[in-house]
């Protein structure tokens, strides 16, 4: 079942198109991440989904509800990219404000999410403007979780939190995928969609460049290999499917690489090797590379 359907979906504003005939599904319990320079349209793809704007062309789906209907909303738990809290409330009279409005699904997670990210009971009792920007992100995705949405939708949910805590959300993350929630989130942390993420979607100019999984992402880009042999480099390594450009010097070889990589390898391994240098390409390099071929 799809979590979240959105099909040929267009926005402009005025003469300024935002979006142009954006289509994808997220499937329940998939970890989905949407990437983007600013202004490539995720955040407008974001307010489209929640229903605070409407596009000029195309449709969403939520769990197979509009998402004016007040299933979609009920289901639904959001954090903002940039939010504001409410300045003169304690923590604690935060979480429970917004948890009134969701009467239908009390905050279940709330006490695991509170240990998971470590908030202190002192900074419940405090008041809001009192509190750290890291403490007020925790509370923000407190917030959007607290109720176990089906769908969680995210942008850029680890901001100001440090390196630990980040590890413990990515934890949360993956274990409500395990218990069938679904997460839809935007970040330009590209390591943390690496680490979480199942299927991304690269957004370019209001247009979807690729929707794929990060390893059929990797699968595409020309990768790095570098073999130092232990006598004179082979003279057939550069006709080898998938080899696009080859560097000798000395016993050494630098090999560029599209697609698969097993018959270059199963090549060297006929031959003696002092050393082996072929690291996975980061999503980074990914991104980059589809910007640059869209670009």
């Amino acid at each position: 079942m799809n979590s979240l359907s959105i099909k040929n979906l267009t926005k402009h504003y005025g003469k300024i198109r935002a979006l142009h005939n954006v289509s994808f599904t997220v499937d329940e319990g998939e970890v989905f991440g949407y990437l983007g320079p600013n202004g490539a349209g995720k955040t407008t793809t974001l307010r489209i989904i929640l229903g605070l704007v409407y596009s000029s062309t195309g449709s969403v789906q939520i769990l197979g509800n509009s998402p004016s209907s007040v299933s979609a909303r009920t289901d639904i738990g959001y954090l903002p990219g940039e939010f504001h809290l409410y300045a003169d409330m304690s923590g604690q009279a935060l979480l429970d404000y917004f948890a009134g409005y969701r009467l239908q699904r009390p905050p279940v997670l709330r006490e695991h999410l509170l240990k998971a990210l470590s908030v202190q009971q002192s900074d419940l009792k405090r008041k809001v403007k009192f509190l750290s920007h890291g403490t007020k992100q925790k509370l923000g995705l407190i917030i959007a979780m607290q109720h176990d949405p089906k769908l969680l939708l995210l942008d850029e949910p680890t901001t100001g939190l440090d390196p630990l805590v980040q590890k413990s959300f990515r934890e949360i993350i993956l274990d409500r995928a395990c218990n069938g929630r679904t997460v839809f989130f935007s970040s330009h942390v590209l390591s943390e969609v690496e680490a979480v993420c199942s299927r991304v979607a690269i957004l370019r100019a209001g247009e979807l460049v690729a929707v794929e999984s990060i390893e059929n992402l990797r699968s595409k880009m020309v990768r790095r290999l570098q073999v130092r042999f232990h006598g004179s480099v082979p003279h057939n390594l550069a006709g080898v499917p998938g080899v696009t450009r080859s560097q000798i010097i000395g016993n050494e070889v630098t090999l560029w690489i599209r697609g698969n990589v097993n018959p270059i390898l199963r090549t060297i391994a006929q031959t003696e090797v002092e050393s082996f240098i072929f690291p996975e390409p980061e999503l980074e390099d990914v991104f980059l590379t589809y910007y640059k071929i869209e670009g």
